[in-house]
């Protein structure tokens, strides 16, 4: 493992909404925690002049493939692709093959995070048996087993009874559960929206409704039962609706959207390209600007990736039988940045805040903070760099999505976790941020590479 290193990030604008912090000012690290600066006498002074300096990102909705489907994505490449977007800690949901309903699925998780990723992997355990809606999986033990939350993600329990016992051992274990909302009985076999463009197209859609439902349920069991549920990739102007006013009677219900949700609309699916079927579907421009809103109101407290990834076979067929599901964790921030600060719609501490303060309250965790004291998770971002997204670039296994040959601006440059950098842009371009002694002060293989276990990684040079 690379050794831990002391240095002071140096003159970089700290945005950091746990503390209502934004000015420019020195953030010291030692034996990988956040240190008072001026206690490090002699210290690597790193020079980060022009950037953004922000806790390390979370992401509590990703698919990582592994166990069962490593041929899309592992926890390794999975770990990587989460560095490269500014991730320090990511949640990895439970439909694994097998599922991650039993404690030696955990354990296999736990073991391979331990010897193969960059990041923080905080797993995610079944609500039921197998995923299958039938049986409460075994929660007690799931808990015991390190999960940090609960989840049947990519399928909703469809029946109440089961439903609302299982938030009463949730809340029993203070365990959030992240829902998937989708009344499987409305979706009948839809791949799009149901809306103006599924008539045009002739494809068979999924209503707004079938989300709404759910949401619906939800609520009642978050204001019955005192329990904290989560709304997982919220897409439909009614289900935020309906977020807002529970929220505003002090429901513990909270939700996440996407950043293809927030760029995208229904009307793309008129190419019939599979990058742009995810589940739920992307919907209307209507439904696109309630999103907004709930980012801007604070409806919406988190973004998520829901990086689902697919290898390239499996989405080169006809558009009803591709899999749902984008890769996402390499361009959240940059498609972020760019929809959402660059536009106005959001401050930079209040879009910071999406993917660090609010998921950090969802799973009721203290981290996404630069408090002294706290591991030195960190990323470092140029929010003026433009760039054009290229799919060749990505550390994850898969290529699906419909960001490439986007042009964006705003960059993550670097990523810290636990005081070791474990990603570099200069892996990927010959942008140099800045780390005039990187290579020797810092734990970084070399000039062109990143501090992965002390190896260096192979990479594409552009």
């Amino acid at each position: 493992m690379t050794k831990q290193t002391t240095f002071i990030l140096a003159g970089g604008r700290v945005v950091d909404p746990s503390r209502n912090l934004d000015r420019v000012m020195d953030i010291g690290v030692a034996d990988g925690m956040i240190v008072d600066p001026n206690t490090l006498s002699g210290a690597e002074r790193v020079d980060v002049s022009g950037l953004v300096v922000v806790p390390g990102l979370i992401d509590i909705h990703v698919h990582l493939r592994d166990p069962g489907q490593t041929i899309s994505e592992t926890i390794s490449t999975g770990a990587m692709a989460a560095a490269a977007g500014g991730f320090t800690s990511i949640v990895p949901m439970p439909n694994t093959r097998p599922a991650a309903d039993n404690t030696g699925t955990i354990d296999h998780i736990m073991r391979k995070a331990r010897s193969s990723a960059v990041v923080k992997l905080l797993p995610c355990g079944a609500l039921t048996k197998g995923l299958e809606g039938q049986e409460m999986a075994p929660i007690g033990g799931l808990k015991k087993a390190g999960v940090y939350a609960l989840s049947d993600d990519g399928r909703c329990v469809q029946n109440n009874y089961l439903m609302r016992n299982i938030v009463r051992y949730a809340k029993a274990f203070d365990l959030p559960i992240l829902d998937h909302c989708e009344e499987v009985s409305m979706v009948n076999k839809g791949v799009m929206h149901e809306g103006e463009w599924s008539t045009l197209l002739g494809i068979r859609g999924i209503p707004s409704a079938a989300e709404e439902i759910i949401v619906a349920r939800d609520i009642i069991f978050a204001r019955d039962e005192e329990c904290r549920i989560h709304i997982q990739h919220i897409s439909a102007r009614e289900a935020v609706e309906k977020v807002r006013a529970a929220r505003k009677e002090g429901i513990s219900i909270t939700a996440e959207a996407t950043p293809h949700h927030i760029t995208f609309t229904d009307e793309q699916i008129k190419h019939f390209d599979t990058n742009f079927k995810m589940n739920p579907p992307l919907r209307s421009e209507d439904d696109r600007e309630a999103l907004l809103e709930g980012l801007r109101d604070g409806t919406i407290t988190v973004i998520a990736t829901d990086h689902a990834p697919h290898n390239e076979t499996s989405k080169l067929v006809e558009f009803d039988h591709a899999p749902f599901g984008i890769v996402g964790l390499e361009t959240a921030v940059s498609v972020c940045l760019t929809q959402l600060y660059h536009r106005r719609i959001l401050t930079l501490s209040q879009l910071i805040a999406k993917f660090t303060v609010g998921p950090a309250e969802v799973l009721g965790l203290d981290i996404g903070t630069l408090r002294e004291g706290v591991p030195a998770d960190i990323t470092l971002i140029d929010i003026n760099e433009s760039y054009t997204i290229d799919k060749n670039d990505f550390f994850s296994k898969s290529r699906n999505t419909p960001f490439h040959g986007m042009k964006v601006k705003g960059r993550v440059k670097a990523t810290i976790c636990d005081g070791k950098f474990v990603y570099d842009c200069r892996c990927r371009c010959r942008s140099v941020i800045g780390f005039p002694a990187a290579a020797t002060a810092l734990p970084i293989a070399g000039s062109w590479g990143c501090g992965f276990r002390g190896r260096r990684l192979r990479v594409r040079r552009r």
